[in-house]
């Protein structure tokens, strides 16, 4: 008999994330096996909605097997059969469920950033044209990489997405009311002092519809204005590399200088992907304060209410952004310390706590 708390977040993810409908053409995509007990769940689920599921459920280690093994043309070969799948579909549900977070660790970032060119126009009709939802399932490596035994990390990942979500657009309503009658942002912090104008821009709340868990609002500042500079305390993963220590300035939106304690060149070579790697697609105001503690996983740690997010790279179209890039990478600024974000000169927040 499955868990109960599965065929719950089933249910969210189908019914009130990407509000299946009838007829409905709905992917139901998985990382690895593992993630068998949702998959199955969402599967039944999407059945009683009346739509119709495809399920594709992939094998971990051959990333790095194509990584290894795939020529120039393999790895400029674009899938035009997932590209199909991709326009045809009406909701895709993604569930991640890794075996082994550090999969790709040894693999060459330039090859990574070759292909994720590749296939960003399927990631891109995806995000802007379809409905989606991204999750985890439970897993040893998931639960490990945020410290806790398995049985913790479920009661961790359920306590975070098994909830009333109409109850948390109040306070991500709260915050869009700010950032769409605001000017500049301003992020002071340890080591950090950045700007950033967002006249124009509307902020998108962000309750369950897309992440699960959820719990922010986000916009796409002005290209060419974020100003200063930012240190992050929490490590930034991309592409299952971490990278810690990041310090960046910025100068009419372009980070300028850029370096890092640990896995600098890589952070280098992510921003050298293309002309947008190194300007802000992304700020976010996260107000989650069910998840306190950082687990090396950007779909949790960039709610954790009392920080902000800066993407690197791509914008969403939705928020009024203009900048393309092939990568998309979050980082996360701690203000639960010493930390104060500002919207045309008055406080927000500070410490963490929100004063609106």
């Amino acid at each position: 008999m499955a868990d109960a708390r599965i065929k719950k977040l089933a249910g969210i993810l189908v019914n009130f994330s990407v509000k299946v409908k009838r007829g409905d053409v709905v992917a139901i995509n998985a990382s690895t096996e593992l993630a068998k007990p949702l998959v199955l769940e969402v599967y039944k689920a999407v059945l009683l909605a009346k739509a119709h599921p495809i399920v594709n459920i992939g094998l971990e280690e051959t990333n790095a097997i194509f990584y290894d093994l795939a020529e120039k043309s393999q790895l400029k070969h674009f899938p035009k059969i997932k590209h199909y799948e991709a326009k045809n579909i009406d909701c895709v549900i993604s569930i991640a469920a890794p075996r082994n977070k550090k999969s790709l660790a040894g693999t060459d970032p330039k090859k990574i950033a070759e292909r994720s060119k590749v296939t960003s126009p399927i990631r891109d009709l995806i995000v802007t044209k379809k409905r989606w939802v991204i999750c985890n399932f439970p897993t040893e490596a998931l639960a490990q990489e945020g410290d806790m035994s398995l049985a913790e990390y479920e009661d961790f990942l359920y306590g975070a997405t098994n909830i009333d979500w109409n109850k948390a657009k109040d306070m991500g309503n709260r915050i869009k009311k700010v950032l769409d009658k605001g000017k500049v942002v301003r992020i002071v912090g340890k080591d950090t002092d950045l700007t950033m104008g967002i006249t124009g821009r509307k902020g998108i709340p962000c309750t369950g519809n897309y992440n699960m868990p959820d719990g922010e609002t986000f916009l796409s500042p002005l290209e060419d204005t974020a100003e200063g500079h930012i240190f992050y305390e929490m490590p930034a993963i991309y592409q299952g590399r971490e990278v810690t220590g990041i310090r960046l300035t910025f100068k009419k939106g372009k980070v300028i200088e850029a370096s890092a304690d640990k896995n600098e060149d890589f952070l280098l070579t992510m921003l050298d992907t293309d002309k947008g790697a190194r300007y802000l697609g992304e700020l976010g105001v996260a107000f989650n304060y069910g998840i306190k503690k950082f687990t090396s996983d950007i779909l949790f740690d960039e709610k954790i209410g009392g920080t902000v997010h800066l993407a690197l790279g791509k914008s969403y179209e939705e928020a009024g952004g203009k900048n393309k890039s092939a990568i998309h990478w979050d980082m996360i600024k701690d203000l639960r310390k010493g930390g104060t974000l500002f919207v045309d000169g008055k406080a927000v927040q500070k410490n963490g706590k929100f004063l609106i």
